[in-house]
């Protein structure tokens, strides 16, 4: 039996974590805990759909709280350790902290969206190709952009420096926003994944995440699961129609940089890839489902 955390401990692990969750996800997960037997799985399912409630449920469990000898990367396992009322009180504290205008609201649906698709995609991709860390290919299709919702809250502008970013056919997305913004947010990512206490990996890539050229060009052969991880994020991300969703550009400029040697790396061809296409818009993923 997981022993409850008390507020001050809630408080303290709460400490930096600013990305506010979905209030759809927060009135499900309400409904679900003022129920007469709330159900720690469908919780954790509902957690396990959310940027910001699934870093601060892995952050609970990974830190010196509970001094785990191993580190834990499933949502649904961190649920099950942490308790279904430290749980519930984690919820109810990132609800109160987290008072959004509606026009906020609209804004961040354009990442909630892809974050929850490209995660499902990625872990999708994973298993297909046979790559054992399906778990972290989960975790990095939600967490790579969670740099996002902290520069929207920071910068007025800042939805207008991604499209602008999204629309250059020479620089990369990063590039555009250190200018316009003096930060990215890969960088803001990075440091975001590191205080969530994410595995180093989902760190390094989420970092790296807008650099895909550099490790798919021809000069670097070399193997790693950080690049099995970036390619499959790639494949994710294009299939969802971050260009469009995230960019509101026509064309996926990153993609046609960097995706054919992307495919090659993953060894999927053009037909495979529309094959994966048409299958995940079968179930609801992908550009042409978007209606926003």
């Amino acid at each position: 039996m997981a022993e409850d955390l008390t507020e001050e401990q809630i408080m303290a692990v709460m400490q930096g974590i600013r990305i506010p969750p979905q209030p759809q996800i927060l009135v499900d997960l309400q409904m679900e805990q003022f129920a007469p037997a709330p159900d720690i799985k469908r919780i954790s399912q509902l957690i396990g759909q959310d940027v910001g409630l699934s870093g601060t449920v892995l952050k609970v469990v990974n830190s010196p709280l509970y001094s785990l000898p191993n580190e834990i990367t499933s949502v649904s396992q961190a649920v099950s350790l942490i308790g279904l009322n430290s749980v519930i009180n984690v919820i109810n504290g990132l609800a109160i902290k987290s008072q959004l205008s509606d026009d906020k609201i609209t804004q961040l649906n354009r990442f909630w969206d892809t974050a929850t698709d490209i995660a499902h995609l990625s872990a999708s991709l994973a298993n297909q190709l046979n790559f054992s860390r399906q778990d972290l290919a989960y975790l990095l299709g939600l967490f790579h952009n969670c740099g996002i919702p902290l520069l929207m809250m920071r910068f007025d502008n800042y939805f207008d420096v991604m499209e602008m970013s999204y629309a250059d056919p020479e620089l990369r997305v990063v590039d555009i926003e250190n200018r316009e913004l003096n930060t990215n947010h890969a960088v803001i990512g990075y440091y975001t994944a590191k205080s969530w206490r994410l595995p180093r990996i989902l760190c390094d890539v989420i970092a790296e995440h807008h650099n895909a050229t550099r490790y798919f060009n021809t000069a670097n052969q070399q193997d790693s699961d950080e690049k099995t991880l970036l390619a499959i994020l790639k494949v994710a991300e294009h299939i969802c129609g971050n260009y469009r969703i995230l960019g509101r550009q026509s064309e996926d400029l990153e993609w046609q940089a960097c995706g054919q040697e992307v495919l090659a790396y993953l060894g999927i061809g053009e037909f495979d890839l529309e094959q994966l296409q048409d299958s995940y818009a079968e179930n609801g993923i992908g550009l042409q489902n978007y209606r926003h």
